[in-house]
């Protein structure tokens, strides 16, 4: 009986070492498995970095706003209307705007808006005044009893510019216009119309120096205003 025990000995130890054969076999796959995670997550941050730079961000759109439009503040244009003979002159205060064509047969009032570049008035029928404004003055058209005419307007410097007088005189309503301008050689030009009651009357010269001194409008007195005395009430 007491050989038994090498044996039993021997053989416990043969299972043993089969044990551990097998557990080696079995651990030494995990073990690679973890290494090969491990270099996995360490090239991992590499890989979104690259792909990070392989992706450029959109840019953005810039995107522009047209400026307001400028209103001019104060302006005076006056000047001589190409192939009529007669004269144009427009005002314009804080963006609105009056003007006034005479030839010496026929007158019209206009009025509207001016932004810093350009203004369109309107008369009584179709009469129209369109310009561009820019370098000190005003071009453009007038269109008056169906013919159009162009004009070049300078800066006016008073007493060139526009003038006006209406009023009541013995019940009867008198009304009248005129434009002047000064000449380069000296002295100046002027232009305008009178009516009384509606019905055309001759018209007085205004005093080129001093043009609000008061006239006479076919024997009633009035006085001239100059175009701020009347542009509210006109625009």
């Amino acid at each position: 009986m007491s050989r038994l025990g090498p044996i039993v000995t021997l053989a416990a130890g043969a299972v043993l070492a089969a044990g551990l054969g097998v557990a080696s076999i079995t651990a030494a796959p995990a073990a690679e498995q973890a290494v090969a995670t491990a270099d996995e997550a360490t090239r991992s941050p590499e890989t979104g970095e690259e792909t990070a730079a392989a992706e450029p961000s959109p840019s953005e759109t810039p995107t522009f706003e047209e400026p307001e439009p400028v209103v001019p503040e104060k302006a005076d244009y006056a000047g001589r209307v190409k192939d009529n003979g007669g004269l144009i002159a427009i005002s314009i205060r804080d963006g609105k705007a009056v003007g006034y064509f005479c030839d010496g047969k026929t007158e019209a009032w206009f009025k509207g808006n001016a932004t810093s570049d350009r203004l369109t008035l309107k008369g009584s029928g179709k009469a129209t005044v369109k310009a561009e404004l820019g370098d000190g003055g005003a071009e453009g058209q007038v269109a008056v009893g169906g013919r159009k005419w162009s004009f070049v307007a300078g800066t006016a410097k008073k007493p060139s510019g526009l003038y006006r007088a209406s009023a009541v005189v013995r019940g009867a309503q008198v009304r009248a216009g005129w434009i002047v301008v000064r000449n380069p050689s000296g002295g100046y030009t002027q232009v305008g119309a009178a009516s009384q009651d509606g019905e055309p009357v001759d018209i007085p010269r205004l005093d080129g120096d001093d043009p609000t001194s008061p006239v006479s409008v076919n024997g009633a007195t009035v006085t001239p205003e100059d175009v701020d005395g009347f542009i509210e009430e006109m625009s």
